[in-house]
Formats: C-alpha cells, sequence, structure tokens
C-alpha cells in the first residue's frame, strides 16, 4: 500500500468520525443536561423567645415575649412552643425569670419558674437581695390595701419609760417592696384588699438585720407609697408633737448598700 492511499484513509476515517459526531449531536445525543433540584422545605415550628433583654427576678408579661418559627430539628424539649401552648397569655400566666434571658432566646421551662412551684420566691428576688417577713395587722397593714409589688415605707413605735409614757415613731427604711402578703404574691389589682398576718419584703442583707432588730424593740407598720413615687429619702418637713407621740424622721444613708439608718433627734 503506497503512502498516498494511506493518508486518503486517513482522511476518510476522521470525515466519517466528525459526521458522526455531528449526526449524534443533531439526533440529541451527547452529554446529558444537569439540572438543580430545589431542597425540600424545611420544617418549621413556633417557639416562644424573649422579645427583648430579660434580667432575673422579672415577672412575664405578654410584651416581652413573642412566638418566632424555630427548625423542627432544632427545637428542644423544654422548648415552649406554640401547638403545646396556643395561649400566650396561659402559658406564662404566674411565670418568674429564673436566668438572664436575652432578645430571640427560646424560652424554656428549666429559664423560668411557675407560681405554684419550688423557689418561686427566690427567682423573684433581684441579685443581692433578701426575703423577710415580718408580722403586720389589719392596723400596721394600711387597712389590708397593700398588694405584692407595692412599694411601702417601713415605721417602728416603741414606748418610753417615761411617766405618762411617750411613743416614739420613726421611719427606718423607705421605698422598700412587698414581695408578698401572707401566701398571695401575685400582683392582683381587682383584689380590693389582702387582710394578712405576714408581709414579705425585699430588702438587702443590712436592711433584713436592721429590721429583724426593729421587730424585738417595738411595732413595725406599713406606710404606702403612691404609684411612681420612689423618693426613697425621707421627708424634710421638721419633725413635730403632738400630745404623747414624738414623730423622729431621719434621712442617712449607709454608703455600702444605702440602707437608711435610725437617726435623729427627738422633736422638741
Amino acid at each position: 500500500m503506497n503512502t498516498k492511499r494511506i493518508i486518503v484513509l486517513g482522511l476518510a476515517l476522521v470525515a466519517a468520525s466528525a459526521a458522526a459526531l455531528l449526526a449524534r449531536g443533531i439526533m440529541g445525543g451527547g452529554t446529558p443536561k444537569v439540572e438543580a433540584k430545589i431542597a425540600p422545605p424545611i420544617a418549621m415550628s413556633e417557639v416562644l423567645v424573649a422579645s427583648s433583654n430579660i434580667q432575673p427576678g422579672l415577672a412575664l408579661t405578654t410584651d416581652m415575649v413573642k412566638w418566632q418559627s424555630w427548625p423542627q430539628s432544632a427545637v428542644d424539649s423544654n422548648f415552649i412552643t406554640h401547638a403545646s401552648a396556643p395561649n400566650l397569655g396561659e402559658a406564662i400566666k404566674n411565670t418568674v425569670v429564673r436566668v438572664p434571658l436575652y432578645a430571640g432566646q427560646p424560652i424554656s421551662n428549666t429559664s423560668i419558674v411557675h407560681g405554684n412551684a419550688t423557689g418561686f420566691m427566690a427567682a423573684q428576688l433581684q441579685p443581692g437581695m433578701r426575703a423577710l417577713s415580718i408580722t403586720i395587722s389589719v392596723d400596721s397593714g394600711a387597712g389590708g390595701f397593700i398588694l405584692p409589688n407595692d412599694r411601702v415605707d417601713l415605721m417602728l413605735a416603741t414606748k418610753t419609760n417615761d411617766s405618762p409614757p411617750h411613743v416614739k415613731v420613726k421611719t427606718i427604711l423607705s421605698d422598700v417592696r412587698v414581695l408578698a402578703v401572707d401566701q398571695t404574691f401575685t400582683e392582683d389589682k381587682n383584689t380590693k384588699a389582702v387582710v394578712g398576718k405576714t408581709a414579705t419584703l425585699e430588702l438587702t442583707p443590712s436592711q433584713a438585720e436592721l429590721v429583724a432588730a426593729a421587730q424585738n424593740t417595738g411595732t413595725i407598720s406599713l406606710s404606702l407609697r403612691g404609684l411612681g413615687d420612689n423618693d426613697a429619702q425621707a421627708s424634710n418637713k421638721p419633725a413635730g408633737e403632738d400630745g404623747p407621740v414624738s414623730v423622729i424622721r431621719y434621712g442617712v444613708e449607709r454608703a455600702n448598700d444605702n440602707a437608711s439608718t435610725v437617726q435623729g433627734e427627738r422633736a422638741q
């Protein structure tokens, strides 16, 4: 076979291969197209989250929380879900935050405490504060109109050994938060009066010592403060004397915990 014939056969083979590829492309052959597949939708659930930062000890209200979509696979068994608690108000009724919550953080059953659960009172206390109960009556408790979360002043009444005896009355603490009256620890303004025998107050450790000592020296009465009246300083009005009653007023604060100390002079 000569060289010219070999060249002709080679060209013919190349032409035939090219024709075959062209025909295959025309007829729909070749590399198949790759089509993108849509991922299946992620199953979602609605969980209860904090709508803003919430400090421990605060009672939950509906404006502090909201429902938010959450991947169902990431929902913890302790989360409060819309499916398990369709009524938001009932879900957070009588609940207090136990640990700090941040905006967008899911609220779990371990981060709050319910009113009928152990530890409810401890969860209401602000950091560094103590709960102390004192004995009250209708007369010493503003006629039963003091409710949980009200603010009060504590007045100590003691009798002297004078003849005739005088009664000294002095305000020993101002702007104190009431945590509970007897076993009532939720604020219910629909209740006109709560006549109890004990009132539980939120105090600093030094204030608690002061009140504990005062209970053994006289009678403590609670003076109800008006809403929005957060001036913890005692009255600057001059002390006066009305018959056998001497009123002692003061306004000195301790530097370490702002607890007012019993100081003053008997009215002349």
